[in-house]
């Protein structure tokens, strides 16, 4: 009953910590703009392919198997979790198990997996540490980055050791003491042997030793995880299912300028126009961006596909892809506080826009969307980069001088070339009376 008790404390605390945190973060969606969700159809099938079945992830092949595998085994391992939650608050010991041949199955594919992960875990701690990959680093990676994520690395690889840990006890107690198994275990059913000679007060201490370590890792995982890169466990599904899905490459025209174009090309035209001004074009800071902008900032990995295929930072230029989400998710987090209090009037005196972010890098861009291609969650970036340019012509005429000039002879010529209409044929008269 003490143990039941002091599990309800320690679960009460953690989902505490947690429901303050998540609020705190989902409460600054209410600052971002509205963006409705069409097609919900698609985008479940978009959802089960890239999220669940991890398709894009593959382009890398040994780093992507691996990660499918710790993707898959966390689902499979999710069911004992949530076990050891109701036996902890219950007292009973594997209660799930009156699923019978489905307990058995998921039981058995968890305690797998466990060693999977494990390996896995191994494996990209090895790559982290040691093999130098390039996508790892970045002017935006500071060292408090490559910590965050060597931690949670580590959190996942004590809570497999822990995990099989649990199981390999629980069989040599039940051998021990005659108690019937519940579930079968494949890879803890090998190591239970190599502890079988154990005396039976050491085997209950080191199975309840695995078990509390386990749930307790779990509690402050899922209170770290907010906090970290690694928030793309709880974000990840979500952003996949709230991610573009029209072709690459396609762009939102902003309803205000195209309704002005109508009207100047045909002013006969029956458009609506509202006779409020837009509060503002384009982005300059992070209440600026869409709710999906902001979803697509919280779920970002830091994993550095898209920069590594950027061809303006594989050139040299400033421009990264991931710092942009990562910028975003700071700048919220920093003028987050002051929002909530004060609403959307409140200014510390900083932008998204020039602080964060600079225009060589925005100019840098070239659009061509490798970015999104190759982003294992459907990350969005270029529509970010696409309204702050928005903002720097449409509010700040600050385009680059080649592009002023483009817009200039736009506007006094109609087409971006440096010369009148009436000449624009000129260069076909030759040919003209040539064949006369």
């Amino acid at each position: 009953m003490i143990q039941q008790l002091i599990f309800a404390l320690v679960l009460l605390i953690t989902f505490t910590v947690f429901g303050f945190t998540m609020r705190r973060i989902f409460y600054n969606f209410k600052f971002t703009k509205k963006l409705p969700l069409t097609d919900i159809a698609k985008r479940l099938k978009v959802t089960l392919k890239v999220a669940l079945g991890q398709s894009k992830i593959f382009r890398f092949p040994l780093s992507g198997i691996l990660h499918a595998l710790v993707f898959w085994g966390f689902m499979v391992i999710l069911f004992g979790s949530i076990e050891m939650v109701i036996d902890g608050l219950s007292g009973t010991t594997r209660i799930l198990s009156v699923l019978g041949p489905v307990y058995t199955i998921l039981i058995a594919t968890g305690d797998v997996f466990a060693g999977i992960v494990l390996i896995s875990i191994l494996v990209f701690l090895f790559r982290r540490l040691f093999a130098g990959v390039k996508r790892f680093y970045g002017r935006e990676m500071k060292p408090v980055s490559k910590a965050d994520a060597n931690l949670a690395l580590v959190l996942i690889l004590l809570l497999m050791v822990t995990l099989l840990g649990m199981n390999t006890y629980y069989l040599a107690d039940a051998h021990v003491t005659g108690a019937a198994v519940k579930g079968t275990y494949p890879l803890s059913a090998l190591l239970a042997h190599l502890v079988g000679n154990t005396a039976e007060v050491h085997i209950h201490f080191w199975h309840s030793f695995h078990w509390w370590g386990h749930i307790l890792l779990i509690f402050l995982f899922a209170n770290i995880l907010p906090y970290s890169k690694h928030f793309h466990v709880f974000m990840s599904i979500p952003n996949v299912f709230v991610s573009r899905i029209s072709p690459l490459g396609y762009v939102d025209n902003m309803d205000s300028i195209t309704q002005e174009v109508r009207l100047m090309l045909d002013p006969q035209a029956n458009i609506e126009v509202s006779d409020e001004a837009p509060p503002k074009f384009g982005v300059s800071d992070a209440e600026d961006v869409t709710w999906v902008n902001y979803m697509n900032a919280l779920a970002c990995t830091e994993c550095g596909r898209c920069t590594s295929v950027c061809p303006a930072n594989i050139t040299g230029k400033l421009l990264s892809p991931r710092k942009i989400m990562m910028d975003l998710r700071a700048r919220m987090k920093e003028k987050g506080p002051g929002l909530q209090k004060e609403g959307l009037g409140y200014s510390d005196g900083k932008a998204l826009l020039g602080d964060y972010i600079t225009e060589e890098e925005l100019w840098a861009c070239t659009m061509c969307n490798a970015c999104v291609q190759e982003c294992p969650i459907n990350i969005n970036q270029p529509s970010i980069i696409l309204d702050m340019r928005r903002y720097l012509v449409l509010e700040k005429s600050a385009a680059p001088a080649g592009l002023n000039t483009v817009f200039t002879n736009i506007e006094n010529n109609g087409a971006p070339w440096q010369f009148s209409p009436q000449d624009r044929m000129n260069w076909a008269e030759d040919l003209y009376m040539n064949n006369v």
